[in-house]
């Protein structure tokens, strides 16, 4: 009798460690875009910050096919399904090439209304609209970009994604700093159109090397909805949780933009130091939701519950530590914006309320990742759309503006719903809610497997 050998799962580690570098390499580009933005005046920066605000918004549209994609595809090669995987890779190009153009078109029709409904100063408001119309081509190729990277790390290449955003992300720091001291902001939007170009030249390169997978003409254009069918089972609840967060969020700037183009501009300091906390958060999320994905494609869901729990660990203890060390650097990192006492002083005690906030998101990004990957993709929005309205949009509003706590208001009403959301997330994790929606997302795999032979009669 022959046993079939059981193929080692993905490890967390050698996913992770990429990955919390290449977000690494994104959010730089964010920072010194702000810090170059600062050197022009704290109006420039909080240009800058609402309209990648507004930017981030839109390419919420992207998780529909994105995140559904990576999981799709990652089920898929657990299971053996390489022909299924490819398929539905495929499908996804023309998909992301009608979202890519809508938002698009979104940016440049309503760049000006977008940023009046975050109550945008108009100091504020005369520089950010110019520039999100400037970065609106990008998010084609931004599109196209975040599928084909997606589909890189669901097969586990995530040394050579890294390698095109390294390049990507150089080539749109470089060129930023050498044009935007002539050009201002709009030096900075045609960097970014460049790099995207140079991102996509290199991601079909890999494509065809790594996975000889070399699209069609028709798979940039066309719609196949019966390959997307199990794309958009996955991304649809998880853009609207994604959704629903932004909107919410999106209050939060609007209740900081009605206390000034200075407290927007602290708001966008404070944030820019946060995203170096959420870095190791993230990049755990992201390795969880691909290796629980082989894991579940591969009907192995003990070691999927095992690895989550292992990794959130991790995470907590990361999310402490670094966010206590840019809390008690808060001055310092602060500095390499601006010298403006005020701003100073209050983004400091901002960064202090980050190391409360930081565990409670770490349970979110490690949990619902692990969640949607084992095809349990509603109930984080189910759960989580509450608090998001009535906690983090309303705890802004009245924390912030009715009781005039101003920007730590708003920060508490952060650091409330993180962790309202995460204790809810973990709780349908521990208690095993995921586990009916993990083996049906198994048995569809199955139908076009190999089956066994039928036994021999003795």
């Amino acid at each position: 009798m022959s046993v079939r050998s059981v193929a080692p799962p993905p490890r967390l580690l050698p996913i992770a460690a990429p990955l919390c570098l290449e977000l690494c390499l994104g959010i730089a580009v964010g920072v010194i875009g702000t810090a170059l933005a600062a050197r022009t005046s704290d109006a420039a920066a909080a240009a800058f910050a609402v309209a990648h605000q507004v930017l981030a918004v839109l390419f919420i549209l992207f998780r529909i096919v994105g995140a559904g994609v990576g999981v799709v595809v990652a089920q898929s090669l657990g299971g053996s399904r390489r022909e299924a995987a490819d398929d539905v890779a495929r499908a996804t190009l023309g998909a992301s090439t009608w979202v890519g153009l809508a938002t698009a078109a979104l940016a440049l029709a309503g760049a000006a209304p977008l940023m009046r409904l975050l109550n945008t100063p108009a100091e504020v408001l005369a520089l950010a609209a110019p520039l999100l119309q400037m970065m609106a081509p990008a998010l084609l190729l931004d599109a196209w970009n975040a599928t084909l990277a997606s589909v890189m790390r669901a097969h586990l290449r995530v040394r050579d994604t890294l390698a095109v955003i390294l390049a990507m992300h150089a080539t749109h720091l470089l060129l930023a700093l050498a044009w935007m001291p002539s050009l201002g902001l709009a030096g900075f939007a045609a960097a970014l159109a460049a790099s995207r170009v140079l991102g996509l030249a290199l991601h079909l390169g890999l494509w065809r090397w790594r996975l000889g997978l070399v699209p069609h003409p028709r798979d940039w254009w066309q719609l196949r909805p019966d390959a997307l069918a199990a794309v958009l089972r996955i991304g649809l609840p998880g853009a609207a949780e994604n959704i629903a967060w932004r909107l919410s969020f999106m209050v939060s700037v609007a209740v900081a933009g009605q206390l000034g183009a200075k407290a927007l501009a602290t708001q966008a300091y404070a944030l820019q130091v946060t995203h170096v906390a959420l870095l190791t958060a993230l990049a755990t999320g992201l390795s969880v939701e691909i290796v629980v994905g082989h894991l579940i494609g591969a009907g192995r869901l003990h070691e999927a519950h095992r690895l989550v729990r292992r990794a959130l660990a991790w995470g907590l203890g990361l999310a402490v530590l670094v966010a206590g060390a840019a809390a008690l650097g808060g001055r310092w990192l602060l500095g390499w914006f601006t010298q403006d006492a005020e701003i100073l002083a209050t983004g400091s005690v901002l960064l202090w309320w980050m190391v409360l906030l930081e565990p409670g998101r770490t349970f979110n990004l490690v949990v619902i990742n692990a969640l949607r990957a084992a095809g349990d993709a509603r109930y984080p929005v189910v759960a989580g759309s509450a608090s998001l309205v009535v906690v983090l949009a309303g705890g802004s509003w009245l924390l912030g503006h009715v009781l005039g706590l101003g920007l730590v208001g708003i920060w508490i009403a952060y650091t409330a719903d993180e962790w309202l959301r995460g204790l809810l997330m973990w709780r349908r994790w521990a208690r095993l809610g995921w586990v009916p929606h993990a083996r049906a997302a198994h048995r569809r795999l199955r139908p076009r497997a190999v089956r066994p032979s039928a036994p021999v009669k003795t």
